[in-house]
């Protein structure tokens, strides 16, 4: 299978199932992400310093590492989700063993919550989807993550960002609980609310928050 049909597979895979409908709040834009970085900016080194989230799920912890220098609209959008409490009580609702688990936007019911709106895509900043690594999900349209995200459980450099594909930005990845992270990507599968690659248990997102 050549490269292209890769691509086109793992397109059809990936993609955000929230709703692309703005609501009330303000969209983080990278004029919000510039000012914020002049305000957190290490004078010394010149680079901002990394952030660290908790996932508590019904798995056990994950903790995740992002990269506000390589993906600082992507990584500032995440940290909003994860101030608001959006993604406590969400589920991993698309598991595939050897490519991805995805989650992030609905609840255990199926139903989707309301997000902010979409952002621009920074595929491009030399983070591959490699195993272990945080990337937002989308639709075909390039620019249009919300919340849903996905971790990596293969080396999926067909994701990564080339000229003749967009790709999938990647923000950070796992540092602590991989453990976890491949006890979810192991869970039985089958088909709920009208999509495949749903957990026939729950895997529930109970808190997510800012770790040191």
């Amino acid at each position: 299978m050549n490269q292209i049909a890769l691509t086109f597979i793992f397109s059809a895979l990936l993609f955000s199932c929230s709703s692309t409908e703005s609501n009330t709040e303000s969209n983080i834009n990278s004029t919000e992400v510039k000012q914020e970085e002049s305000e957190n900016q290490d004078p010394a080194s010149g680079e901002l310093p990394l952030e660290y989230v908790e996932m508590q799920t019904s798995k056990g912890k994950i903790i995740l590492e992002l990269n506000p220098n390589r993906a600082p609209i992507t990584t500032a959008n995440f940290l909003a989700y994860v101030d608001d409490g959006f993604y406590d009580g969400t589920i991993f609702h698309r598991v595939i063993p050897n490519f991805m688990i995805q989650g992030g936007g609905l609840t255990p019911d199926g139903d989707k919550k309301e997000t902010r709106s979409p952002i621009t895509l920074e595929s491009d900043n030399g983070l591959s989807n490699k195993i272990g690594t945080i990337a937002m999900a989308r639709t075909n349209a390039p620019n249009s993550a919300t919340a849903q995200f996905f971790i990596n459980v293969a080396n999926n450099e067909p994701l990564d960002y080339k000229p003749s594909n967009p790709g999938y930005a990647v923000f950070g990845k796992v540092i602590e609980g991989m453990d976890v992270v491949n006890e979810i990507r192991q869970v039985k599968t089958s088909v709920k609310n009208n999509r495949p690659n749903w957990p026939v248990e729950d895997v529930v997102i109970e808190k997510v928050v800012r770790a040191e």
